[in-house]
């Protein structure tokens, strides 16, 4: 990619926060995969910040490994760790008292309240294309770049 040339990621995003859903059908070369790879390129050259929380990671790995075995799962989680991402470590009482509360309130998985608490958190769009979380988009709550 020559410096300045537009790519076809998603302009005028400078944070973004990923799920599973996005890292799965990346991973596996899903019809959207291309726009994940030109993020991870933009991420690469600092236009744009990826976040993705290790729970989330552990949600590829045991779904990779319940659906395709041990060495696919391994190499996904290798895959996914030398990815130009930021890797979220931590569960502070922020992220975990804001993860709950949208568990408590909306029809999400726990997993899926930690990606939309964080991108809240971040006050940044979720990059997904999980339709679990129209219902937070269509309130108002949350900031969705679905993936199509």
């Amino acid at each position: 990619m020559k410096s300045g040339e537009r790519t076809r990621g998603l302009p005028g995003r400078s944070n973004l926060v990923l799920d599973s859903y996005a890292m799965i059908g990346y991973l596996e070369n899903e019809t959207f995969s291309d726009k994940v790879q030109d993020l991870l390129f933009e991420a690469r050259d600092g236009i744009v910040t990826l976040y993705f929380h290790m729970i989330h990671l552990g949600e590829v790995y045991y779904i990779t490994l319940r659906e395709q075995g041990q060495t696919l799962a391994d190499l996904a989680y290798s895959r996914i760790k030398s990815l130009p991402l930021l890797l979220v470590d931590s569960i502070n009482a922020e992220l975990l008292r804001k993860a709950a509360t949208l568990k408590a309130l909306h029809p999400i998985s726990y997993a899926d309240s930690f990606a939309a608490a964080l991108a809240m958190i971040k006050k940044c769009p979720l990059l997904t294309g999980d339709p679990e979380f129209s219902s937070l988009e269509k309130k108002g709550i949350l900031r969705i770049e679905w993936l199509r």
